[in-house]
């Protein structure tokens, strides 16, 4: 399967949690192009935009917001390909800044983009085995779950089944925007922030 892991990063937390994301991805054989959206743009991906899978991660800006960065390459990403179904996030968050406002950004973008998978939340940096477990446990859904839609012959746009993930956080999600329409071509990153 052809993945794209893309993330943002501030202080070096959610790349090496992209990092663990990605090296089990490789693990299980998957083909992963790898964009720091800060630095790279989804041009940088290569000639073909289009993969099975993508992996975003970021940490979270001011009061939940999504960091810039990260706003920039989902617009390019929609614009390119357009608003895919096959979308699962991750990244690192801090609660001292309050509940309400530990990783925001990943509820937004799953919500953005209808993710039937909960988001990869880990506070401040990952650490321990506890930390690594709950990785591996994320990644090896999320590709489980594609594998299996995959092998059952499942059309292009047909969104996969949600699966509850071990040692994630349930999050309300009522307090989120309305979701854009999957057709939609064109990302309006301001709703990333909604």
């Amino acid at each position: 399967m052809r993945i794209l892991i893309a993330y943002d990063s501030l202080s070096g937390n959610t790349r090496d949690l992209a990092r663990m994301v990605r090296g089990c991805c490789e693990a299980r054989g998957h083909d992963v192009t790898w964009i720091e959206a800060g630095i790279q743009t989804l041009a940088e991906a290569g000639p073909d935009p289009r993969h099975d899978l993508y992996l975003l991660g970021t940490w979270t800006d001011n009061a939940g917001r999504t960091p810039a960065a990260m706003k920039r390459f989902i617009s390019e990403l929609v614009e390119a390909v357009g608003k895919p179904d096959r979308v699962a996030v991750f990244g690192t968050g801090e609660t001292q800044w309050g509940e309400e406002y530990y990783c925001g950004a990943l509820r937004r973008m799953a919500d953005f983009f209808g993710s039937p998978h909960p988001p990869l939340d880990i506070e401040q940096m990952p650490h321990g085995a506890r930390d690594a477990l709950k990785v591996r446990h994320w990644t090896d859904r999320v590709l489980a779950t594609m594998d299996s839609t995959a092998a059952a012959g499942a059309t292009a746009g047909s969104a996969p089944p949600a699966v509850a993930v071990a040692g994630t956080r349930a999050r309300p999600r009522a307090d989120f925007p309305t979701p854009v329409a999957k057709d939609s071509l064109h990302a309006d990153p301001a709703r990333l922030d909604a």
